[in-house]
């Protein structure tokens, strides 16, 4: 079994049991779903939950993630603050399914910058097989059209929005970003992807942004789900 989804297993597994009656006491029940927060902002963060700091290791990079985080699902309050610095920058109430995986973008300073996906990732049913999305995180970007190698395209993605997994093969990929209708590329770059992997490639930063804000392109891993 994957090993965010043994880590989640085992969470449940425990929720149920602290549910359970013990001396006449009822434990409340709560319910737990996965969240990654993706950096796409310019700002080194840490990001709290009720108050509770949630990535304990290391702050998060501009392009960097939390990765996998288990976290009581329904409606919760998420802040975030700049690194070193003890005020919160952003506070939103976040509602997230249980038994979900989640991604949570932050693209700015404001409430308005940040979006969130239910990540619904290719089952791992075929030997070798590697897919990639693309999100639009970069808010004064407009419409984007991505290519990745010669067989997979996603045109005229709006800010916010998030692709769907297609397929592709491994290896060395030519990634192109352009502004929607224009025939000069304002990324391209190549991307080694490996076999048996599911690929998010994000757009963050601005046209014009400099240094930490530059417009460029991150990525994220994304585990397939088990057979």
């Amino acid at each position: 079994m994957n090993t965010r989804y043994l880590v989640l297993f085992f969470v449940l597994v425990l929720a149920g049991l602290l549910s359970c009656k013990n001396n006449d006491n009822v434990f409340p029940k709560v319910s737990y779903t996965g969240i990654t927060v993706v950096n796409a902002s310019a700002d080194t963060l840490n990001f709290y939950l009720n108050g509770t700091r949630q990535n304990s290791a290391s702050s998060l990079f501009p392009a960097g993630n939390s990765g996998l985080k288990i976290v009581p699902s329904g409606l919760q309050n998420y802040q975030f603050k700049k690194a070193g610095r003890p005020d919160v920058l952003l506070s939103v109430p976040l509602n997230l399914t249980t038994n979900t995986f989640n991604s949570v973008y932050v693209t700015g300073e404001t409430a308005a910058s940040i979006f969130k996906t239910v990540d619904t990732i290719p089952p791992d049913t075929v030997p070798l097989i590697t897919s990639v999305r693309f999100v639009h995180a970069a808010p004064d970007a407009g419409n984007l059209d991505v290519f990745v190698g010669d067989t997979v395209n996603f045109k005229a993605r709006a800010f916010k929005s998030t692709s769907v997994f297609s397929f592709t093969g491994s290896g060395k990929k030519e990634v192109r970003i352009y502004l929607s209708g224009s025939a000069i590329p304002i990324i391209d770059t190549p991307i080694i992807f490996q076999a048996n992997a599911a690929y998010t490639l994000f757009a963050k930063g601005l046209l014009n942004g400099k240094g930490n804000s530059a417009f460029n392109i991150g990525i994220l891993i994304n585990q397939l789900q088990p057979n």
